[in-house]
């Protein structure tokens, strides 16, 4: 375990008024703060349980608020991927102790946002080294409002406390627990800073939101995430893994390759139209009426957010 310094948690970065990031992003949503945000999707940490399901060899996922997690236990130590909410460590704590696990010594942050990698507050001033990829480092260094359309939320700067000890650029391994545990980075994807990080030995990966297992994906555009990018991410991914590989996504049930490979195909078929769409000038509302993800909305739910973040992310591609 590392030695954290006695420091202020005070925000390194300055302080950004909600005025002035929505100003400086037209057409934003009210920007809410991050516990508004958690409101308004219901979320309630009392009240939340956090579930398990076992994937084998010292391997588990914890259900709860925000993104799922995976935990390693062994002789090495507890290694998990992704922390939720700072609200949610007590009860992630004690799950990981009935587990057989103890303090963690690695949690490894598959991206900024705050469903994935608010834990860090609790656990950075505990002693736990923090893992990131660079981009997700640097995100997190300063406040930036995440726009998901329907409702945007000011992730603010988190404290030196809660920043990533380790990072890393293309890839990076631990070897721990009987794991050779791979983290890698194919650029900008749901964010800039994405991690998929793969069990070798257990068969298990984790894909963070670059892959959603509850419905159409979210694009962050506005702070680089882009949606070819996601697609190359994840086809970049399915050539490492392989037909007996469980599939953790950000949020949602663990999946198959099959089903990974199936979201990733789907869209690509949607990006392509969009695209297409883009390309030849078309507005927003005219795509939306276009209905470009038709066929496949029965299957992903809602497509506001999803069309929405694409178009924009297309239109970087076409008209810079």
């Amino acid at each position: 375990m590392k030695k954290i310094k006695s420091v202020f948690d005070l925000l390194l970065a300055a302080t950004v008024s909600f005025e002035a990031l929505a100003h400086s992003a037209p057409n934003l949503p009210k920007v809410m703060t991050v516990p508004e945000g958690v409101a308004a999707f219901g979320w309630d940490f009392e009240s939340a349980e956090v579930t398990t399901q076992d994937l084998g060899q010292g391997l588990h996922v914890l259900f709860g608020i925000g993104g799922n997690i995976v935990v390693s236990l062994g002789d090495d130590g507890t290694f998990i991927v992704d922390d939720q909410f700072e609200g949610m460590i007590p009860k992630v704590v004690k799950t990981i102790g009935d587990l057989g696990g103890s303090e963690v010594d690695f949690a490894v942050t598959t991206h900024w946002h705050f469903d994935h990698a608010e834990g860090n507050l609790a656990l950075g001033p505990q002693g736990t080294w923090l893992v990131a990829h660079e981009n997700s480092r640097e995100m997190m260094k300063d406040a930036h409002v995440v726009n998901m359309v329907g409702l945007a939320v000011l992730q603010e700067a988190y404290p030196e406390s809660a920043w990533p000890d380790i990072t890393y650029d293309s890839e990076m391994r631990f070897h721990l627990n009987g794991q050779t545990v791979e983290l890698m980075h194919f650029g900008p994807a749901h964010t800039t800073g994405d991690t998929a990080v793969f069990f070798r030995e257990a068969n298990v990966l984790h894909m963070g939101d670059v892959f959603n297992n509850t419905g159409y994906p979210f694009i962050d555009a506005d702070n680089g995430g882009t949606l070819d990018g996601l697609i190359t991410f994840c086809e970049s991914v399915l050539a490492v893994i392989n037909d007996d590989t469980t599939v953790v996504p950000g949020h949602g049930a663990t999946a198959s390759k099959a089903d990974f490979m199936r979201y990733t195909q789907d869209l690509a078929v949607i990006r392509d139209r969009i695209a297409a769409h883009v390309k030849a000038g078309m507005d927003l509302s005219d795509i939306i009426a276009a209905e470009p993800s038709k066929e496949f909305d029965a299957r992903y739910g809602d497509n506001t957010m999803f069309i929405n973040r694409a178009v924009k992310s297309l239109t970087y591609r076409y008209h810079p």
